[in-house]
């Protein structure tokens, strides 16, 4: 979604407003913008379009000030324009806000406003705080902000400024996350911790309904009420260059290269050797609570709804525990029945997705114990779980989710495993051999990688193509939906994917040369229906790509081109299979020339229902 930078020290903060900026990019946005206060008083400046665009009139409006607040709009509230991007300011000019969020009950207060006189200059829903705090404002601009958020309904994180107090910079959240970085002699706001690593790594994460007050020498917490809360300083473990490309092209090639070491940090300490037993530190599950399952719920968005679909099949058919998965923005809609001692695994990389966290708070308040399989640590999601296992998969910049989908497999993978050793339903040899498994799949990880040229090659011949369909069976069902859902998202050609077995019930009519098919068709229990499925394509003068593990004497003489994998146990391969499904759809879109990090209409976190 939308970004927010906010600086307040010694240093020009338009320099540093840009430059956080840019580090959050890969959210998506349409327009830019920043505020400063300057020895002139408050001024803005804003463009639709790319940052470069307000890079550019920055060079031709220079502004200069030590406090500022920088934003990236993605549209919600009114159409893609100067007038809705933000910042947006009070009527008197002398107060500005960016906001991330939607204010749910913003029409009403719009029009209370404009009937006490205030007169609005956009469409958009933010304004209206900005008016609020005007409204609200008698010289303490912290207690206007406050007042201002008991009026809002909905969600939102906040950069609040004034030009009668350029010594302080104003933080506040609801539903939308915000993080405060921790420098010396300058502190910042910010809704990514990415934006602001370059100058720090030590931050505190605001929760819901917390808010920060900044100054140049420190930081003032407390709630929406002005009580004041003590909070530890969250240490961010990766380096500052994470977030740079490392010579790759684009973040998206550059993480799925990072998988092989990523996958081998998500084992360590975990799962080292097939014949000891996996340990999940964080899960907070005894192996009572484990044996005594009657119910296991997945619930997730996107991609990472696609790693629920693995761990549904593999909790039902290795744990033996009765298990669903949801999509998040469905889940309440159904009221779900929450039997005793189930279990909701909410799956979500930043752990900030709006529909996944509605979902936990649903299952929660009906009785449901939480697990979290995320990425980002001390993250909404994993702060409201009873347990969290972390994927180790460090920042994903890519807006198209590589590493962590594989990282979400693999840990779905385990946690599998372990209840199946707790609750003792599978031989030793069986539990034996989907550890070994996947122990193997970071090194199958880069030897893949090494094949990315005989990929490229495959891309060559589909890229000009406008319709996909992609088929896997059982397991490997949710390898083609994230394998078709990768195509969409970057390249723009339309692709679906599908159960290979419904290809009688209605996909079978989109066949004809114009269309690709790409067939999961490694070793397993599904192996003979998937070459009857590629058998029916060609029928009907279908491409079909072959997804086939090494050695396959078969597929080759069935399909047009194979996406080969190495030989692996049928339980462990969605966590390879899908690598050379990430690179053809990387290649399909570069070779069509699309803006591979930054797809037009997506944001990396949805943090908005």
């Amino acid at each position: 979604m939308c970004g927010i930078v906010g600086y307040i020290g010694n240093k020009d903060a338009p320099v540093i407003c840009v430059e956080g900026l840019k580090r959050l990019e890969y959210r998506g946005y349409d327009s830019a913008g920043i505020a400063v206060v300057t020895s002139r008083g408050l001024d803005v400046r804003k463009v639709v379009g790319k940052l470069a665009n307000l890079e550019a009139l920055l060079k031709e409006q220079p502004l200069h000030g030590p406090v500022g607040i920088g934003h990236t709009r993605w549209a919600t509230h009114g159409k893609p324009s100067v007038e809705n991007s933000h910042p947006h300011i009070s009527c008197a000019g002398d107060i500005a806000v960016v906001h991330n969020g939607i204010i749910e009950n913003y029409a009403d207060l719009r029009s209370r406003l404009q009937a006490e006189g205030h007169e609005f200059r956009s469409q958009t829903d933010t304004e209206t705080i900005a008016h609020l705090v005007e409204k609200y404002y008698d010289g303490d601009l912290a207690a206007a902000v406050r007042r201002a958020c008991a009026d809002l309904e909905g969600s939102f994180a906040l950069g609040v400024l004034h030009a009668k107090h350029p010594d302080i910079l104003i933080g506040a959240r609801r539903f939308s996350p915000l993080v405060i970085g921790i420098g010396e002699g300058e502190n910042f706001i910010a809704s990514d911790m990415g934006a602001v690593r370059k100058w720090t790594d030590r931050v505190y994460v605001i929760d819901d309904d917390e808010m920060g007050v900044l100054t140049t020498d420190g930081v003032d917490l407390m709630d929406l009420q002005g009580k004041p809360i003590e909070r530890s300083v969250y240490v961010i473990p990766w380096p500052a260059d994470a977030a740079e490309k490392g010579g790759h092209r684009h973040f998206m090639h550059k993480e799925i290269y990072e998988q092989p070491m990523a996958m081998r940090e998500c084992l360590r300490g975990r799962l080292s050797d097939p014949d000891r037993p996996i340990t999940l530190d964080g899960l907070n599950m005894t192996e009572e609570e484990i044996r005594n399952l009657r119910k296991v719920v997945l619930s997730a968005c996107g991609t990472a709804y696609h790693a629920g679909l693995v761990g549904r099949y593999l909790i039902e058919n290795f744990a033996r525990v009765p298990a669903e998965a949801d999509l998040a923005a469905e889940l309440r809609a159904r009221d779900p029945v929450v039997l005793d001692n189930t279990l909701a695994i909410l799956v979500s990389q930043s752990g900030e997705t709006a529909d996944t966290l509605v979902a936990l708070r649903e299952l929660k308040e009906k009785g449901a114990k939480i697990v979290s399989v995320i990425n980002v640590v001390d993250s909404s999601i994993a702060r409201e779980s009873d347990g969290v296992v972390y994927i180790q998969a460090g920042p994903e910049i890519g807006v198209a989710s590589t590493k962590a989908y594989t990282l979400q497999v693999l840990t779905l993978q385990m946690i599998a495993a372990h209840f199946a050793e707790v609750r003792g339903v599978q031989s030793p040899q069986a539990l034996r051999e989907f550890k070994e498994g996947i122990l193997c799949v970071p090194d199958q990880a880069a030897e893949l990688l090494s094949r990315e040229d005989a990929v490229r090659e495959v891309a060559q011949a589909y890229y000009q193509f406008h319709n996909a369909l992609y088929l896997g069976r059982g397991i490997n069902l949710p390898s083609a939906l994230e394998g078709a859902l990768k195509l969409k998202e970057i390249s723009y050609i339309h692709a679906e994917g599908y159960s290979a077995g419904e290809m009688k019930h209605g996909p079978i009519a989109l066949v004809e040369p114009s269309l690709f098919t790409v067939a999961v068709a490694v070793q397993g229990s599904v192996y003979e229906k998937m070459i009857g499925n590629i058998q029916e394509i060609k029928a009907r003068e279908g491409p079909v790509i072959g997804v086939a593990t090494d050695g396959d004497d078969y597929i080759p003489g069935e399909a047009d081109h194979v996406l080969w994998v190495p030989p692996c146990p049928e339980l462990v391969s969605p966590a390879t299979v899908q690598i050379p499904l990430q690179l053809f759809a990387y290649h399909v879109a570069d070779l069509r020339g699309c803006p591979i990090d930054q797809p037009r209409n997506l944001a990396k976190t949805v943090t908005v229902e």
